[in-house]
């Protein structure tokens, strides 16, 4: 009998397309130095309690709310505080910037 026993990483989840790209800061996000469809890796801290329609993210540079409702999927089965890969489209409503997501890695 042959048993495996040893670290591995757990299998991660995609919804969406798979994000691509290196992940840029929220903060360069915010401050407009990034192109038009980004990738933003952190971790989700909030999300639509009733349909999981959006979410709520953070990175060490700042905070971000990312709607994955044009998408066609939903968060509702991630979990709280998970590391996520979020890339998606830059939207800007005055003084607001958000993302809409194209696809999402947990």
């Amino acid at each position: 009998m042959l048993a495996l026993v040893g670290c591995h990483r757990p299998q991660s989840a995609v919804l969406g397309k798979a994000p691509t790209g290196e992940p840029h800061t929220i903060r360069a996000i915010r401050a407009g130095d990034t192109p038009s469809v980004v990738t933003v890796s952190g971790v989700m801290f909030e999300k639509c309690p009733v349909a999981g329609c959006w979410l709520r993210m953070r990175d060490e540079t700042g905070t971000i709310k990312v709607d994955t409702k044009s998408a066609g999927f939903v968060v509702v089965n991630v979990p709280l505080h998970s590391k996520v890969t979020v890339m998606g489209k830059i939207i800007t409503e005055g003084s607001e910037v958000s993302l809409a997501a194209e696809g999402l890695r947990y």
